[in-house]
């Protein structure tokens, strides 16, 4: 008798800011909608660890705790707390049972994916200057699976789209290429970039198979069944 093949996971990581509308008061429902419909879709071959950023409530908590002259180490807390939120919201978006809630630690998702094949979770613990991207990856390395980064632009470019107009699309990229971009970068707490210093350095040192794509459901549903898709490829 032929043992069941077990399913591909897949580590996704959602921007917070993807989540909200472009004024940023309220949910984007049709966006989610439409990603709901992809995930559940293809949960039939995969298996998803959804990771949420914390988006304009962290960056909103942050900026408060910045005027107060907190510490770093509160506008991390105050972040973390806000993609745990996020991922919340979402689980019961997709009408997860809310008493099972969201793991807070690598054992509790591996557990969580042996009877789910969609689990959602925020940052899982603070380390300094790491976003949710970093947790991601981190995820993606623990479990041997491929990383695929969300985004609002369409992938890498060689500087930020919104604000140059001469950006440059970057289809592929080598890992460590990857990491001397984001290195020149200075980290923030609540930063607002397409991916994070510790993101990239696992990724480098790893070699996690990463993806970049944008926020098209569309786009992510042809990446995960072998379509043409826009995005980065990070080998």
């Amino acid at each position: 008798m032929f043992k069941k093949r077990e399913k591909q996971i897949i580590v996704l990581s959602l921007g917070g800011s993807l989540m909200f509308s472009d004024n940023c008061n309220e949910i984007n429902v049709g966006l989610l909608n439409n990603f709901k419909k992809i995930i559940l879709k293809n949960s039939k071959k995969f298996k998803f660890v959804i990771v949420t950023g914390g988006g304009v409530i962290a960056r909103t908590y942050i900026n408060a705790l910045k005027k107060n002259n907190s510490s770093k180490y509160l506008q991390g807390l105050s972040g973390i707390a806000s993609t745990r939120l996020n991922a919340r919201f979402l689980s019961y978006f997709f009408d997860k049972d809310p008493k099972e809630g969201i793991p807070h630690n690598m054992k509790q998702i591996k557990k969580f994916l042996k009877r789910n094949d969609v689990i959602f979770c925020g940052a899982l613990k603070y380390e300094p200057n790491e976003t949710s991207d970093a947790t991601s990856v981190k995820i993606a390395n623990y479990l041997n699976a491929k990383f695929i980064n969300i985004t609002n632009v369409d992938g890498l470019y060689d500087k930020d789209p919104k604000k140059f107009k001469n950006a440059k699309f970057i289809k592929q990229i080598s890992n460590k290429e990857l990491l001397e971009l984001v290195n020149k970068m200075t980290y923030q707490p609540g930063q607002h970039f397409i991916i994070d210093h510790g993101a990239a350095r696992i990724i480098y040192k790893s070699k996690v198979k990463t993806v970049i794509i944008g926020k098209s459901p569309k786009n992510l549903d042809n990446l995960l069944n072998n379509k043409d898709f826009k995005g980065t490829i990070v080998y």
